[in-house]
């Protein structure tokens, strides 16, 4: 939820909007046709950021039981884990999508580190404490 929420608000300061934001993410299944799709493509999209979401914590969370360090240096591995899903998505994911690419973003990177590997890494430990 971090991320799509700093995802919205820097897409606001340029100017775009929050349904063009998630209409970007369904263009990685529909290609440009999701930027005429209106709100089922944004909702589609909001979908498909929760469902990639989901997954980067499940692998971290699996990860971190085979690996404990992952748990017990949360702090920096979750770091370590934010630029890596940046790079993944970046270099990996969206070129094998119907999305077109984006130039690399430091902002983007900065938003990857502090509102999806720190938060992740820092549940998973806080859950593995738990449990």
């Amino acid at each position: 939820m971090l991320d799509g929420l700093a995802a919205t608000v820097s897409s606001a300061l340029r100017g775009v909007g929050p349904a063009r934001v998630f209409q970007y993410v369904a263009s990685a299944l529909l290609g440009q046709a999701s930027f005429g799709g209106g709100r089922a493509a944004a909702l589609l999209g909001v979908l498909m950021h929760f469902g990639v979401a989901f997954a980067a914590a499940a692998v971290y969370y699996l990860l971190g039981l085979r690996f404990p360090a992952l748990i017990r240096r949360a702090w920096v591995c979750g770091v370590l884990y934010g630029v890596a899903v940046y790079f993944v998505m970046a270099r990996v994911v969206v070129p094998l999508s119907a999305a077109r690419a984006l130039p690399l973003s430091p902002a983007q990177l900065v938003i990857h580190v502090l509102f999806v590997g720190l938060p992740i890494a820092l549940l998973a430990r806080r859950s593995a404490k738990a449990g």
